[in-house]
């Protein structure tokens, strides 16, 4: 049982997460992916705030637990996660995307304190997470991994290639977060690459699934949990979310898949924002 406080806790750091992006990451008259971003706002408030081990003021401790956002694209809500642990001061959002900036369009390892690798050329995240994976077992360690990976990205190869070697390989210390919000770029993923039943595939391919509410926030942290217990094969958890979750002219509309914000707009989402917080 998840504890009130902590649904609290989390509930309100996705809100924050959430407004960070808005005002910001992007603001008016920016173009920014606000949509993915905003649906997978739960999920990176779970780990950052509840399950992993890290440290902002230590980057590179070897005891702590590995994140990557294979969905690169939508950097802004794990930079905004990055900025509230403490990594660095919340004055750097506003320079997203600016020349010099430490935080590009793509998450950068060689720029951002907390970036495990660089992502965003979509279906490779799960590959390197395999690779992490694998090396903090070999070494002994008791660090997870774990990885989000959109729906659309599942259209690539490569992440079935990566899970049918992440089973091979018996990798009971990776957690894969599918970020189902069920649309891409330019519309519908059904109308425009549909791979059918997600949670049938990923037990063929040898995985332990679990399929979720992406917002629900104690569905989340429940999940995250019971992956650690499973041995021997590694973990999907299928967050079933809303893209542009939490702003009401974006949700479940690809325009702002990574579209751009009047100031109208940037007003409409922080009220309907704060009407959730009350």
């Amino acid at each position: 049982m998840v504890s009130q406080a902590l649904v609290r806790k989390l509930e309100e750091k996705a809100l924050s997460l959430r407004e960070h992006i808005v005002v910001d990451l992007i603001g008016a008259g920016k173009v920014g992916h606000l949509g993915g971003s905003c649906s997978s706002a739960e999920i990176v408030a779970a780990l950052y705030f509840h399950k992993m081990r890290h440290d902002p003021s230590n980057p590179a401790l070897a005891e702590r637990d590995r994140f990557l956002l294979s969905k690169g694209h939508a950097a802004l809500v794990q930079y905004a996660a990055l900025a509230l642990a403490g990594y660095f001061p919340k004055e750097e959002l506003k320079k997203v995307k600016s020349l010099g900036s430490m935080l590009q369009g793509h998450p950068d390892m060689t720029k951002t304190p907390g970036v495990e690798a660089n992502t965003g050329s979509l279906g490779q995240g799960l590959s390197v997470a395999n690779g992490m994976a694998l090396g903090l077992r070999l070494n002994g360690s008791k660090s997870r991994v774990y990885v989000i990976i959109g729906d659309g990205e599942l259209n690539e190869g490569q992440i079935w290639e990566g899970a049918m070697a992440a089973a091979s390989f018996k990798l009971d210390n990776l957690t894969a977060i599918i970020d189902r919000n069920k649309l891409q770029a330019t519309g519908a993923i059904a109308d425009r690459f549909e791979i059918g039943p997600l949670a049938p595939k990923w037990v063929a391919f040898g995985w332990n699934v679990i399929e979720i509410d992406g917002h629900d926030v104690s569905a989340v942290v429940e999940a995250l949990d019971a992956a650690e217990t499973v041995k021997g094969r590694p973990t999907v958890i299928i967050a079933n979310t809303v893209k542009g979750k939490g702003i009401s002219f974006a949700e479940n509309n690809a325009a702002f898949h990574n579209g751009p914000l009047t100031a109208e707009q940037c007003e409409i989402a922080m009220s309907d924002l704060a009407k959730l917080r009350n």
